[in-house]
């Protein structure tokens, strides 16, 4: 049949092939739509990842994984920012925490919250043994000042300190980077990326309201559970993927069972796959 239709109109089987496709990427974008309905998925996302047990292999792992997800920004067009970077003792860091925007930018990353494993040889290791490493992400949604998130002067010590590690001179000798701390809820957050403090306190001041809004959304969560006798299906702080370089390749999420061998690609921020294995497993969770 097609090919009778082509022999008699080409044309016809060109502009039916148009209409496929225009009504492939229609169904793409309202399936995509159905995705960010939570009340922050269209927000900007404050992405932080820590190290965890492992001393400097962890601190490199931390690098890594920001590397990860600052190249998959990229490829998709998303600005970024780190707004600050704490340096490890001797290589990496101890924590990195950035900003990430574009469309649904929580929406798409708030899957990837929890903790991330690596298997590999260390090159920090003079016997070239296996090391396991881990590292915590935790993705927030970043809020404007209309939010309904009140932080009020009185509940805030502020303190200022000499920044560390690269910055150049001014950085390293002014007092410019700063540590805020929530008195009633014991948040801290702190900044030193840029060599203004003035900007540093901004920076900081982003990332406390997101904090408390955040918190406040756990603990909603955690009361309407409780209500229901459920327990909750946020599992914070629960490894969620394994990155396996040695003795084999392998990047397998725990909660989709969505695995690939090419981990160099995950690494360098291919996570689309993953991404979208989560959202299904979501919407199953839903059901």
């Amino acid at each position: 049949m097609w090919l009778e239709l082509a022999e008699e109109d080409p044309e016809a089987v060109a502009e039916l092939s148009r209409g496929l496709e225009a009504l492939a990427r229609s169904l793409a974008e309202i399936e995509q739509s159905l995705r960010f309905v939570g009340e922050y998925d269209s927000h900007n996302a404050l992405l932080s990842i820590n190290a965890g047990a492992g001393g400097t292999e962890s601190c490199d792992w931390v690098d890594m994984l920001a590397r990860m997800y600052l190249r998959w920004a990229e490829e998709h067009g998303r600005p970024t920012e780190i707004i600050d970077r704490t340096p490890g003792d001797q290589a990496g860091s101890k924590s990195v925490t950035m900003a990430v925007g574009g469309p649904n930018a929580y929406g798409f990353l708030r899957g990837e919250r929890g903790v991330h494993r690596l298997v590999r040889i260390s090159p920090f290791d003079s016997a070239n043994r296996r090391h396991t490493s881990f590292a915590s992400a935790d993705v927030i949604p970043e809020v404007e000042e209309a939010d309904s998130v009140e932080i009020r002067p009185e509940e805030l010590r502020v303190e200022t300190y000499r920044a560390t590690g690269a910055g150049g001179q001014h950085v390293n000798k002014t007092d410019s980077a700063v540590r805020m701390t929530h008195i009633p809820t014991g948040i801290v957050v702190q900044c030193q990326n840029e060599r203004s403090q003035h900007k540093n306190r901004v920076f900081a001041l982003r990332v406390l309201a997101a904090r408390l809004l955040e918190l406040r959304r756990r603990e909603q969560e955690e009361k309407l559970a409780e209500m229901r006798g459920e327990q909750s299906l946020i599992a914070w702080g629960n490894q969620i993927r394994s990155y396996v370089l040695q003795p084999y390749t392998m990047v397998k999420d725990h909660r989709t069972s969505h695995e690939t061998s090419s981990a160099e690609a995950v690494l360098e921020g291919d996570l689309d796959a993953f991404l979208e294995a989560y959202f299904r497993w979501e919407a199953g969770q839903r059901r």
